[in-house]
């Protein structure tokens, strides 16, 4: 197996494994951002904690990877910022590697 390959199998098990817990929450709530939030951090410390600790991670790897795509000259880096708004970093991680080596490839 190559690397694009699992990282094309991380971006799908990365977008179906979250949205299995985000859909049913979703239909019940709806989309109240509020609710959303209150959610994250108000439910208890843990999920408090759980969610700063996601969060800062995904601040990180933003800065990260666009600084990254400028010296490896990847062309598509700001898919990664819908894809961990939308799912998560559990998608925008494999997908950002997937371009990165994308981009390896065609260099070599």
């Amino acid at each position: 197996m190559t690397k694009a390959n699992f990282y094309i199998i991380m971006m799908v098990l990365g977008t179906v494994l979250p949205w299995l817990f985000f859909a049913p929450y979703f239909a019940q709530t709806g989309f109240d951002i509020g609710q959303y939030f209150q959610s994250l951090f108000m439910a208890n410390g843990l999920a408090a904690g759980f969610s700063i600790d996601v969060l800062l991670c995904i601040a990180l790897f933003w800065v990260w990877s666009f600084w990254d795509a400028r010296e490896q000259g990847i062309r598509n880096w700001w898919l990664v910022l819908p894809a961990c708004s939308f799912v998560g970093l559990s998608l925008g991680l494999p997908l950002y590697l997937y371009l990165r080596e994308t981009q390896l490839n065609k260099a070599r």
